[in-house]
């Protein structure tokens, strides 16, 4: 387990839930808070408020009050209160079985698995943070794996498991740090029932847990249930013990679970700790964060809510609990908030001291800091180690803001460099490795994965310091234009609220440091209209990321067929009975020829889109007398449902179809031949990127077609020519080597240790099917593939590119596809050297010899348009007329019919060098059709009054269509609307002469 990092205050080493220093701490206080609790905070598990949906979590905890702390050191500590503070501890705290026995966060989740494990529960693994469910972004929830089980759409592994789920919260980040009970990181340990025990032993189990495992004394314990359950009530009460009056009944709202509209619901029960049991019973307000937290819940899922809002008894009665590990760690280690326990709290210490400074001796703003990077930096390393990389889009958003916040308030407690003497380097690596270093019980892959996560962070802290830097710049000209415009209307300059959040959103400013560098310069912000931008940030984020969608869907395929056996491991043909048909959607009997049908049969050899691989076709048969066929069916996809139900979608070409009779399914060998080989080399290619470009690498994706594969992996550059070469010659030499593929199945965990590569967001059972090529690779797969490496006869990489911010694409053929491709390349160089007369190994040459004949060609039209223009402005410069008081500014504006935009910029240019300053050149064109090309140029005399080429003429240019802009002495522009021209230019005009009179 390791060493256990406490806060100085709260400092104790241990194991298995018993200490081995001996250590008297010092009194802790905790003072009444100063805040009313927030109606829209919400639950820390399952049941949520409102809606009561699984997404609403929150690790509720309280701040630290201010106290004065005595470490193990000897060393005495003041913190200062941040938002909130509770009354002082009663002596009987101090001396309750937790004091005696306080546990670490991995003693506590060992000791929950142990527990119900010794209660026949499966200990299963923690899903990643990336769900296999379309309808949530990130992992939210413990019970989200077990989504389809509940639903009935999946067959149940096991009827009851437990585990410790990795879960992610980002939708009000920005109140990480600010409050003591918002996270976007957190472990949810869970019991799960399904189909087996329920409300009795669910409740006895979770009372044993918190009364018996870990101490929690029965009179600081609080139950509520919901208005209408009588019977947890009675099981509370008669069989459990729990006096009457520590026994809450609550309403829907707040202890009623629904998944949706319609779909699983039911009651739910919580249990609190109470901090404050000397405060008496009555009036008691359980959602008084500054007395209770609420730790344990309990959700029994037994109804199905119809369409009509009826309750109906579910077949399968569930149980669904949430335990917040952060929670019961931050009361059984007596310390005043979560961030404090020893899950962060070494998170914290080590950013404190790459800052040079002390947690317990700084102030709120710097706490509050160094809480967003011990919490972000959690979640960063989870999120990359699950294969979330930084980008602008979807989940690699998530990272890349969670990074930029972490980098602002790393750069705000004064944290520079590595803590290396290098302080140019990137500084949340070097916190990351704590994370990495904390990670052995959370999630083993983590460290295996170290080197890959301290790049990716290092990458992406670098360059987002660029992206402060440009920032910095966008800031300083808002804030020139906001005091042009206060100066120009008479108002006070102020910093609009969509400024400030773009500063915010895109640049990582936080909104403190605008307001100050704006009040610097006089400069208000408008935090009214910030605000509003950031509440619709906001509701994009939950309406889009944070729900489970969880609701009974009316034709549920389980419902209707049992699953499909797949047979087309040994064999392309089989006898299968129609047990179903679809179409629209709708179950039907029968369908005549020519309909568009969804078939369902009880066995096939036809293999279902997973993994990768696109489903087979084929065609379906039902034979009459003298096996003549009565029916046929052309199949042109086969999907896989929730569950393990094939879906055979095609076009009946022939007769009618019916429920009930027998077909003859037959998989089209030619094209399940291509499948199979570009997916073995998918295998291969894997294999071959991790020998040529590192181990680090990993699949973040892959297509297997019929036509080719496509593969992509986690890599921070392209690849260069001479590892794409390398990865060819590899992948030959191992076709060459005609090695016979091995297939076995075994559990997961045997798989896991022989070594063998899972897919990226793959869910897998408790039996796995590895796929093996001696030697080359071992992977986790339900794919077809060849029997030899000989059947793959050749490979070629198409292309590689970057589709994401650290990921990259390979694209490639195999086989048949392969043959076609070179056939294809072939045709294509003998029409080219027929074309140029020339033989193929000369075309490379001639190709050349042509494109410089075309550059020479090109810079000679290109002199002699500009001499052309130049001519030109010649003869307009003597349009030039003098504005201002003193008559001595010179404005030229011209239309040059067609000049090419780069001609237009050279006349401008010879223009100002023609006429004396000051002088102010604004020209126009329509070289090609539906086309407008702007210039503005101006002396530096013109400068200096304050007209900026760059901002002038982007007005000027939206009368045609567009728009464009520069530097304040020259600029281009363009349009679409060659009819505006002339009003545009006139308005130029007119412009010029009255700022430069204003000016003059």
């Amino acid at each position: 387990m390791g060493c256990l990092h406490l806060p100085p205050h709260a400092l104790h080493s241990i194991h298995g839930g018993k200490s081995l220093i001996s250590f008297i701490p010092s009194p802790i206080s905790f003072l009444k808070p100063n805040f009313a609790v927030q109606p829209n905070c919400t639950s820390a598990f399952s049941n949520g408020y409102n809606t009561r949906t699984i997404s609403l979590f929150y690790p509720s905890m309280l701040t630290s009050g201010r106290s004065v702390l005595q470490g193990a050191r000897g060393m005495r500590f003041r913190t200062r209160s941040i938002r909130a503070s509770v009354q002082p501890v009663t002596e009987e705290l101090m001396e309750d079985k937790t004091q005696e026995n306080p546990v670490s966060g991995d003693s506590i989740r060992s000791r929950f698995l142990d527990f119900y494990a010794s209660r026949g529960h499966k200990v299963l693994p923690s899903a990643s943070l990336v769900p296999d469910d379309p309808t949530v972004l990130l992992t939210i929830a413990g019970m989200l794996q077990f989504k389809l089980v509940f639903l009935g759409k999946a067959p149940k592994q096991v009827p009851r498991a437990t585990t410790a789920q990795r879960c992610i919260r980002t939708n009000d980040v920005e109140n990480v740090g600010r409050t003591a009970r918002h996270h976007t990181f957190f472990e949810m340990l869970g019991n799960f029932s399904f189909g087996d025990y329920f409300k009795k032993e669910a409740i006895k189990w979770a009372w044993e847990l918190s009364t018996k495992e870990f101490g929690l004394p029965g009179d600081r314990l609080w139950v509520s249930v919901y208005e209408n359950d009588d019977e947890a009530f009675e099981i509370w009460h008669d069989e459990v013990g729990v006096p009457v009056e520590h026994i809450k009944r609550m309403g829907e709202e707040d202890n009623f679970w629904t998944s949706g509209i319609t779909g699983p619901c039911g009651p739910c029960s919580e249990l609190y700790y109470d901090f404050h049991p000397e405060m008496g019973y009555l009036d008691v307000d359980l959602g008084d964060d500054t007395r209770f937290i609420e730790f344990y819940n309990l959700v029994f899922m037994q109804y199905n809510k119809m369409d009509d809002g009826s309750l109906e008894p579910l077949k399968q009665k569930n149980i669904d609990t949430g335990l917040g590990l952060e929670r019961l760690a931050r009361i059984l280690q007596k310390v005043p908030n979560n961030y404090e326990t020893d899950l962060i709290y070494p998170i914290i210490e080590k950013a404190s001291e790459l800052a040079n400074i002390s947690y317990a001796l700084a102030d709120d703003q710097t706490k509050m800091n160094l809480k967003i990077i011990g919490d972000h930096l959690r979640a960063i390393v989870y999120l990359i180690s699950d294969g979330v990389l930084p980008s602008n889009i979807g989940r690699g958003y998530v990272v890349r803001r969670l990074i930029r916040r972490a980098v602002r308030s790393s750069r705000l407690i004064g944290v520079k460099g590595d803590g290396k003497s290098n302080l140019e380097a990137a500084f949340l690596p070097a916190i990351a490795e704590k994370v990495i270093e904390l990670s052995t019980y959370v999630d083993s892959d983590v460290k295996t994965r170290a080197s890959h996560i301290l790049e990716e962070l290092q990458r992406e802290e670098l360059r987002f310091v660029q992206t402060l830097e440009r920032g910095e710049k966008l800031l300083d000209q808002m804030l020139a234009d906001a005091l042009s415009s206060g100066h120009k209307n008479g108002t006070v300059p102020c910093l609009s609220g969509k400024d400030v959040f773009l500063l915010y959103d895109t640049y990582g400013f936080p909104v403190e440091i605008t307001a100050e560098v704006a009040g610097e310069h006089g400069v208000k912000i408008d935090a009214d209209g910030f605000e509003i931008e950031m509440e619709k940030q906001r509701r994009q984020s939950q309406a889009a990321h944070n729900v489970v969608k969880i609701a009974v869907e009316n034709g549920d395929l389980s419902e209707i067929v049992s699953d499909t056996e797949f047979l087309g491991y040994d064999m392309l043909s089989a006898r299968a009975i129609i047990e179903s048909l679809l179409v629209n959607g709708k179950s039907v009997i029968q369908v005549a020829e020519g309909s568009e049908v969804e078939v369902l049969l009880d066995k096939t050899p036809f293999y279902a889109e997973s993994g990768g691989q696109i489903g087979d076709h084929g065609f379906l048969y039902v034979t009459g007398g003298e096996s003549k066929p009565v029916a046929v069916v052309e199949i042109k996809d086969v999907q896989k449902s929730p569950g393990n139900v094939f879906i055979h979608k095609g076009t009946i070409k022939e007769g009618v179809l019916e429920v009930g009779r027998e077909v003859e399914a037959a998989v089209d060998p030619k094209l399940r031949q291509r499948a199979k080989v570009h997916h073995t080399t998918t295998h291969l290619l894997q294999s071959a990127l991790k020998k040529v470009i590192g181990n680090e690498t990993s699949q973040a994706g892959s297509l297997v077609a019929f036509d080719r594969l496509r593969f992509d992996f986690n890599f921070h550059r392209p690849l260069l020519d001479t590892e794409l070469e390398e990865i060819e010659r590899l992948i030959n030499g191992w076709i060459g080597d005609a090695t016979l593929l091995q297939t076995k199945v075994m559990s997961l965990n045997d798989a896991k240790k022989a070594g063998a590569i899972a897919m990226f967001g793959e869910k897998y059972g408790e039996q796995v099917r590895v796929v093996e090529v001696p030697g080359v690779s071992l992977e986790l797969c339900g794919g077809t593939h060849v029997s030899n490496t000989a059947e793959i006869r050749a490979f070629k990489i198409i292309s590689e590119q970057g589709i994401a911010s650290g990921i990259r694409r390979i694209e490639a053929v195999a086989g048949e596809a392969f043959i076609e491709y070179i056939n294809a390349r072939d045709a294509q160089v003998k029409r080219l050297c027929s074309t140029l007369k020339v033989k193929a190994e000369e075309l490379t040459s001639r190709v050349e010899n042509l494109l410089e004949e075309l550059r020479i060609a090109r810079n000679e039209v290109s002199a002699l348009r500009a001499k052309a223009a130049a001519c030109k402005a010649s003869i307009i410069a003597s349009k030039a007329f003098l504005v201002g008081t003193s008559k001595k500014i010179r404005v030229l504006v011209e239309s040059m019919d067609d000049v090419d935009a780069d001609s237009l910029k050279s006349a401008a240019e010879y223009l100002i060098d023609v006429l004396q300053d000051p002088a102010a050149v604004v020209l126009g064109s329509g070289p090609d059709k539906g086309k407008v090309s702007l210039v503005a140029a101006f002396t530096p005399g013109v400068v200096d009054m304050g007209v900026q080429a760059g901002k002038f003429i982007g007005p000027i240019a939206k009368l045609c269509g567009g728009g464009g802009g520069g530097r304040p002495n020259f600029a281009q522009a363009g349009g679409k609307k060659p009819e505006n021209l002339s009003s545009a230019l006139e308005k130029a005009q007119a412009d010029l002469i009255s700022i430069l009179t204003e000016k003059d």
